[in-house]
């Protein structure tokens, strides 16, 4: 994905523009930015539900929008969802991924509390990976709600498919040392790339204005 230098985001007017070209490869990458700032408009104008101010960007593969607020008919259950969201030959590993992070795909949406829910989304989209191409997924505030365990769950899963799906990770991280190694960062009206193998929110969120 190539955040081409001149993109500004925004809605009636710019929130914020890339200085310099962005080129993001496969691999996890984190977006952190102070509230209201422009994370959800950067990651909605790479999905092509909101157009950009002026520029232009490059998303090659599939693109997969996964919305923090996203929500399902309430009284739809899980495994319905699943059944209708996922491709049929990978439903078997989505219900398989639920019972081991303790989901009742039986449970109707609506009951479901909201950690869960992030569960069913991110299960998902996860499963949703067309292996015979680039995927790119767009991931609005994906920790949001859930346990330690499932964090950990899928963070193994992005570390497994690294070399096949670019994840762009809208965060507010909860600990100083969480690693951001590559993160896109939006501050004041700048859009920028920090990179480094120590790199720590602890030493990013000092940046954020």
């Amino acid at each position: 994905m190539n955040l081409h230098a001149g993109l500004a985001i925004g809605y009636r007017q710019s929130l914020a523009t890339v200085r310099e070209d962005i080129l993001l490869g496969n691999g996890t990458h984190f977006l952190i930015a102070r509230n209201g700032r422009g994370k959800t408009t950067l990651l909605r104008t790479v999905a092509r539900t909101l157009r950009q101010m002026e520029g232009s960007f490059e998303a090659t593969g599939r693109v997969q929008y996964l919305p923090e607020d996203l929500r399902f008919d309430p009284i739809t259950t899980v495994s319905a969802i699943f059944r209708a969201m996922i491709p049929s030959k990978r439903v078997a590993d989505a219900i398989k991924l639920a019972e081991t992070l303790e989901l009742d795909i039986q449970k109707p949406y609506g009951k479901l509390s909201t950690g869960n829910r992030r569960k069913a989304h991110l299960i998902m989209a996860e499963l949703s990976i067309d292996p015979t191409q680039g995927n790119i997924l767009l991931l609005d505030e994906p920790f949001s709600g859930l346990d330690a365990f499932a964090r950990e769950t899928f963070e193994e899963m992005w570390r497994a498919s690294a070399d096949t799906v670019l994840r762009l990770v809208s965060c507010h991280p909860d600990y100083d040392s969480m690693g951001m190694p590559s993160t896109v960062v939006i501050q004041g009206e700048e859009i920028r790339h920090t990179t480094g193998s120590g790199q720590t929110w602890n030493q990013l969120k000092s940046q954020l204005n």
